[in-house]
């Protein structure tokens, strides 16, 4: 993890690359700290006595296993407040290890279910997010994520729900449990959403196959494929992403984590390169897998021997991939070309 900045290390300790964050899940920021503070203000019982025996449960066996407990803490969230205090807690954290731009996943379904009205979500992140330039200096866009092992009609309900909010929202996605759940399943939601001007996002190829990226593209008419990482199984699915320049973000920390991948040496990172793609590194749920978004440079370029000229590439590829207006996007790869490592 990153050195806190009162640290004698992080006071000479070089800045790190200035990069944007695509693929980063708010709820997944939940830190076993945060946790038991928000679960001592609202009054929940957590499963766990101690904080160090709830990071101690963060070894999983596949996504899924993840998945049971990240929606089990999410119990903790109930007010704007917490809300508002679980986005700054994260934007905190970005700002040390280099973010720039945060384009940040909310599950508003995962709160509804539980009674927690989608207004008091979206308000209490954007509390947050609206003084995230002057406070951090990061600027921010909202992505509404539906849960893909919900129903379509669900899907419907929450896109309808959020409608007042379309201000506050810059796109859609798709995450949660992959397989057994295409993309296919969300072509009308999706479709509304284009409809409405939102860009569209969907995890895609991470346990999935690479036929959920085709579906991706080509049903949810999506701008970029979160994950993406066995589309190399499938050489015409990857020139077809190299032709459009599509881009994939990718979370290698969580990848090993997740058991898609068995050691991070093994990643493919470099074979995504070598092969065109626009790629990004990102942490996707950074407080259970272990590092947030430099935490993730760091460990591909120990791991994978990544070059400063690579990583330079990735971080200009994070600005690339994102959903800036092109003004803002020129201002941030400016600063990229000029980072002294």
């Amino acid at each position: 993890m990153a050195s806190s900045p009162s640290s004698p290390s992080a006071a000479t300790a070089p800045a790190p690359l200035p990069k944007a964050e695509l693929h980063l899940h708010i709820e997944g920021t939940l830190e076993p700290e945060l946790a038991f503070a928000l679960a001592g203000r609202n009054g929940v019982t957590l499963p766990y006595s101690t904080e160090d025996e709830l990071r101690r449960a963060y070894s999983f066996a596949d996504l899924q296993s993840f998945l049971n407990l990240y929606y089990a803490l999410m119990a903790v969230l109930r007010t704007e407040d917490d809300f508002a205090d679980l986005a700054h807690a994260y934007l905190a954290r970005a700002q040390e290890q280099g973010v720039r731009h945060a384009e940040i996943f909310f599950d508003p379904q995962a709160h509804t279910a539980r009674g927690v009205p989608i207004g008091t979500v979206i308000n209490g992140l954007a509390r947050a997010l609206d003084s995230a330039q002057e406070t951090y200096g990061i600027s921010t866009r909202l992505i509404m994520c539906f849960l893909r092992d919900e129903s379509a009609d669900s899907a419907l309900a929450t896109f309808e729900a959020a409608r007042p909010y379309f201000d506050r929202i810059t796109a859609v996605g798709l995450d949660s449990a992959e397989v057994g759940h295409p993309p296919s399943k969300f072509k009308e939601v999706f479709a509304l959403a284009r409809e409405a001007g939102l860009k569209c996002v969907a995890h895609a190829g991470e346990e999935g196959p690479p036929a959920y990226v085709w579906e991706a593209l080509d049903v949810l008419g999506v701008d970029r494929i979160d994950h993406g990482v066995r589309s190399l199984e499938d050489e015409r699915l990857v020139a077809r992403l190299v032709a459009d320049q599509v881009p994939l973000t990718v979370c290698p920390l969580s990848n090993v984590r997740l058991r898609v991948i068995d050691d991070l040496a093994d990643h493919p990172l470099p074979a995504m390169l070598d092969a065109g793609l626009l790629v990004t590194v990102n942490s996707d749920d950074p407080a259970y897998f272990g590092g947030y978004a430099d935490d993730n440079f760091t460990a591909v370029r120990d791991a994978l021997g990544l070059d400063a000229e690579t990583l330079r590439t990735l971080a200009r590829n994070s600005f690339r991939a994102s959903f800036l207006d092109e003004a803002t996007r020129a201002e941030y790869l400016k600063e990229v070309d000029a980072h002294q490592a």
